[in-house]
């Protein structure tokens, strides 16, 4: 991926704890701004609805969690929790001044991290929105939980590649599956991922679910419908019973829709965050 796009996306990066953290962003410096958290992918899941984001006068930061994607550090089984991680995002929009107003939206076990954010009000976040996100117990996924023993990185390279051709389903072509999985070449990266695999626990959503349902913040579920472990009757679920929450199912697509329907998934998050 290149570091800058024709939709003028830009790789960018500032310190948290003493390390890099690397994101992606667009868009004019005074536009309302929009934190795109990742799970077990990173920030690359983002990248085709920056440009929409910006063109409404949003500023999409999508930022790569310690460890992973184009970031510094390492994660360990301690640091990879959702809380910790939760913490690690506000220090990270503390150190770009995004004292809120701020919108959200996370995509997997970046989901859990934003529904922590919001039930813990840890940032003044304005809307909220999930995209095939991890919810109640439907996570850790078989695929990844078996790497929860931690010790293991071998594996990791070959996992991830066997997963994102699968959910990128009709538009995987070879070189964006390359491009996907190009930070896992990294013994380092793999690392964090194995500790992000090895601390996922659904309790962490699961003990969410009170503080939710009392939140009036505007919702909006995002969900390719056909994902096979974060179900799209999870997200009719959630829409159910959490209040001021709306669903957009997204037909033929897998665990990435952002891939699948990048127009159409870029413009309701685009009308949704800017109204």
């Amino acid at each position: 991926m290149s570091e800058a796009t024709e939709t003028t996306v830009v790789r960018s990066a500032v310190q948290v704890d003493g390390e890099t953290a690397s994101y992606l962003t667009a868009g004019r410096q005074e536009g309302r701004p929009v934190l795109l958290l990742h799970g077990t992918y990173w920030s690359r899941v983002w990248l085709p609805v920056l440009g929409p984001l910006a063109n409404a006068g949003l500023r999409p930061f999508a930022v790569d969690l310690p460890g992973l994607g184009r970031s510094g550090g390492e994660l360990t089984l301690e640091t990879a929790t959702v809380p910790a991680l939760a913490g690690w995002v506000t220090r990270f929009a503390s150190e770009l001044k995004l004292s809120g107003p701020i919108a959200v939206a996370g995509h997997d076990i970046g989901g859990a991290i934003a529904q922590h954010l919001l039930a813990h009000d840890r940032l003044n976040i304005s809307r909220f929105a999930l995209v095939n996100s991890v919810l109640y117990d439907s996570w850790p996924a078989p695929h990844v939980g078996r790497f929860r023993d931690g010790n293991t990185t071998e594996d990791v390279l070959a996992n991830r590649r066997q997963a994102v051709t699968r959910v990128l389903a009709d538009v995987a072509t070879e070189p964006l599956i390359a491009d996907y999985v190009d930070p896992w070449t990294d013994a380092r990266v793999r690392r964090s991922w194995t500790a992000l695999a090895g601390a996922a626990d659904n309790r962490y959503t699961l003990d969410l679910i009170p503080a939710l349902r009392r939140s009036t913040t505007p919702k909006l579920l995002i969900w390719g419908e056909d994902d096979l472990h974060e179900t799209v009757e999870y997200a009719e679920r959630f829409a159910s019973e959490i209040p001021n929450t709306a669903l957009i199912r997204i037909p033929d697509a897998d665990h990435i829709p952002t891939e699948n329907a990048p127009g159409q998934i870029g413009r309701a998050l685009a009308d949704f965050f800017a109204a």
